[in-house]
C-alpha cells in the first residue's frame, strides 16, 4: 500500500493541488496530514484526491470546529483525530501528530511501525529505539508550503517500508 504522509500546508492551495495531481498519478491509497492546515477550504483539495485522508490538528488551526464540522459532514473522505491519530493500514501501525515530542514519545511505546510529525517544516527520517529494543520509523514529510525550503511530502510504501520524498 502507498501512503502519502504531509504537513504544514499553510493554505498554499496551489502547491495541494500539486501534490494531489502526484498522488492521484502515482496511485496512493491514503494520506496523512499531520497538522496546519490553516483554513477548512484546504480539507476540500484534499478531499479530491479521492483516498481516505486522516489529519491531526497543528498550532495554526485556529478554527477547529469548523475544520472538525466539515470532515463530518460536507466530506467523505476526511477524518480528523485530534491532537493525536492512530491508524492500522497496509499492515503497519501509524501514529501521527503534529509536534516532534509527542512523536518521539509514540515512537519510544514500541506500539508503532511509523511515527509522523510535521511543525517545523523541515523533512526528517530517522529510526528511534523504542522499550521492544526494536526501532520505529519517526518521519518529519518537511512542508506543503514552501516557506522554509523545498515544498514536498512523503510516500511510503508499506510492503517495503521504502520513504520517497516528492519535491512539488
Amino acid at each position: 500500500m502507498k501512503i502519502a504522509v504531509m504537513s504544514d500546508s499553510h493554505d498554499n492551495i496551489w502547491k495541494m493541488r500539486n501534490a494531489v495531481d502526484w498522488i492521484k498519478k502515482n496511485n496512493v491509497e491514503m494520506i496523512v496530514h499531520c497538522g496546519d492546515f490553516v483554513a477548512p477550504f484546504m480539507l476540500k483539495e484534499l478531499e479530491m484526491a479521492g483516498v481516505p485522508v486522516h489529519g491531526v490538528f497543528g498550532n495554526n488551526d485556529g478554527d477547529q470546529h469548523l475544520l472538525t464540522r466539515m470532515s463530518l459532514t460536507g466530506l467523505k473522505n476526511i477524518t480528523i483525530h485530534g491532537l493525536i491519530g492512530k491508524i492500522e493500514a497496509g499492515g503497519i501501525a501509524i501514529a501521527f501528530t503534529h509536534y516532534f515530542d509527542i512523536a518521539e514519545g509514540l515512537a519510544a511505546t514500541g506500539k508503532h511501525d511509523l511515527v509522523c510529525f510535521g511543525h517545523s517544516h523541515t523533512h526528517m527520517e530517522e529510526r528511534a529505539e523504542n522499550i521492544n529494543g526494536k526501532s520505529t520509523i519517526l518521519l518529519n514529510p518537511g512542508e506543503i508550503m514552501g516557506k522554509d525550503g523545498s515544498p514536498g511530502f512523503c510516500c511510503i510504501d508499506t510492503d517495503t517500508m521504502k520513504i520517497e520524498r516528492v519535491d512539488i
